[in-house]
């Protein structure tokens, strides 16, 4: 386990909504660099990047057509190593985007396995054997190439399955998940992974870590976690420090299995971190979460989810809360400022590695805008980072109609240099917070936690290591008699509590770090 995440704070940047410096509208490596300071001074220790790599960009980078270069609106080669030593400079390590279960149409790789001829890639990508025979179960694209055969698609039309072979091999073109062609695409990825960690990068997020085999039983994932094992083995040989966090939610099988050190808990229907900010589908006037003043929320229904995940995975790796992601609504769509803060209180003291994407800190608003590079629903969590209140709210210099996405300029979008050294903003809560998790080291990765008290209507307390902590989302004062909070004294606090004996007095909308 690679030793710098017990107390690292990640901060996930998209690349092209963060910072412009060239001045064509669209952010880019130089313009993180000059934005490292910001980061470091927020009290984030580690960096998420979403992909920059060669792309047609018609999945914003996710459909990968060159996995050894930088997009040239990025950047170059040299950038990013640059990136990765100024990034180092200030004690943040840097992990990025692994796109391992498909490519572009357009990747080389492809463009060869489509050919009628047979070479060294026919079996890169899952093909069928006949044009018309199609592929059961599985999306799938035929009549598209001059190959007899259709190919299965991993996600979006024009994204391609490379090929790791079935877990269950029931058709004639199928190859098993050891098949030597099958081990020839493993052993590309990780190529792929060492070209950049020997370029300085510190890991890798791996995007759709769960897809790489085909028909694998649902339960167990047990051929994708062969492959991730072997992926972790290289890197305990090789780049030992080197971090893995898999897009998987599910730690039984991503961390305990596969040897993932962190498993992002993804906002999926119905689950324990849906229950906490975005509990609101399909009817938003009924929101049910438990972070919505008023609403009624029970935090229950997160542990319920949560405590065997926990309990499963904990002595082998870390699940990774996150504010929100390049995936998912920003939570202030529907929560205060107030709201946010006692929620990222929540993040940032639970038990795991946590992950703030940016302008969550101000709280950066979903906006709804047409579809840019097949984000659909997901662009409105893309908008250009807010800096200030100047033009293109200090994103670009450009022209507003050449950004890669419009800026939030409606009456009291919200930045950071607005926020900046206010004591009861957003982004100065959010920094006393992350400087409490680096203090305490009770607070961190790997401390000891357990709940104490989860009544529907009562404050949230629960442990972590020798800290007590308590969250009150309820707009009415709450007191709760709990024997565990005599003689302790009040560490951190937003809003108003008080302690006497075992009485812990919580103010409307309050959270409270009591220590001995």
């Amino acid at each position: 386990m690679p030793k710098w995440l017990k107390d690292a704070v990640f901060y996930e940047i998209y690349p092209q909504s963060f910072y412009d410096s060239n001045g064509d509208g669209i952010g880019d490596l130089n313009g993180i660099i000059e934005k490292l300071d910001y980061v470091k001074g927020l009290g984030c220790n580690a960096l998420w990047l979403n992909p920059f790599y060669d792309s047609p960009f018609r999945d914003a980078g996710y459909d990968v057509r060159d996995y050894k270069k930088v997009a040239p609106r990025y950047g170059t080669k040299e950038d990013a190593e640059r990136l990765f030593k100024e990034a180092h400079k200030r004690g943040i390590h840097v992990l990025i985007d692994l796109v391992p279960g498909h490519t572009s149409d357009e990747h080389e790789w492809f463009q060869e396995s489509k050919k009628a001829e047979k070479n060294p890639y026919s079996d890169r990508y899952v093909w069928t054997n006949g044009a018309f025979s199609g592929i059961e179960g599985h999306p799938y694209i035929a009549g598209a190439s001059e190959r007899d055969g259709c190919y299965m698609l991993n996600f979006f039309a024009f994204q391609p399955a490379l090929n790791y072979g079935f877990g269950k091999v029931t058709k004639d073109w199928q190859k098993s998940w050891d098949d030597p062609a099958c081990q020839k695409t493993r052993e590309a990825m990780k190529d792929v992974m060492r070209f950049w960690l020997d370029l300085g990068c510190d890991g890798f997020r791996c995007d759709m870590a769960d897809s790489l085999v085909k028909d694998d039983d649902d339960f167990d994932k047990e051929h994708v976690a062969m492959i991730w094992r072997d992926v972790r083995a290289m890197l305990d040989q090789d780049y030992p420090e080197a971090a893995l966090v898999s897009e998987w939610s599910n730690p039984r099988q991503a961390i305990v299995k596969g040897g993932f050190h962190m498993d992002f808990y993804l906002d999926h229907w119905n689950n324990g971190y849906n229950s906490l900010v975005r509990d609101y589908e399909p009817h938003p006037k009924e929101d049910r979460s438990y972070f919505k003043k008023g609403a009624g929320g029970d935090i229950n229904r997160f542990l319920d989810d949560y405590i065997n995940k926990y309990n499963s995975s904990r002595d082998k790796g870390y699940i990774s809360f996150l504010t929100s992601n390049h995936d998912t609504p920003r939570p202030k769509r529907t929560l205060t400022d107030e709201e946010l803060k006692l929620f990222y209180a929540f993040v940032l003291t639970m038990p795991g590695v946590p992950f703030l994407y940016y302008g969550d800190e101000i709280g950066m608003r979903y906006l709804n805008l047409p579809s840019k590079e097949g984000g659909f629903q997901r662009t409105g969590s893309r908008t250009p980072m807010q800096w200030d209140d100047s033009r293109n709210k200090g994103f670009s210099t450009a022209d507003p109609e050449k950004l890669y996405l419009p800026v939030d300029d409606a009456e009291g979008a919200p930045s950071v240099q607005a926020m900046e050294g206010k004591a009861d903003s957003l982004l100065e809560t959010t920094r006393s917070l992350i400087k409490l998790r680096h203090e305490e080291e009770d607070l961190q990765a790997d401390a000891a936690f357990r709940p104490l008290y989860s009544r529907k209507g009562q404050p949230y307390i629960y442990q972590r290591g020798d800290l007590i902590l308590a969250i009150n989302p309820d707009g009415e004062k709450k007191e709760v008699i709990i024997p565990e909070v005599e003689g302790r004294k009040i560490r951190f606090s937003i809003h108003e509590v008080g302690l006497k004996g075992p009485c812990l007095t919580m103010g409307s909308q309050s959270f409270a770090v009591l220590k001995e």
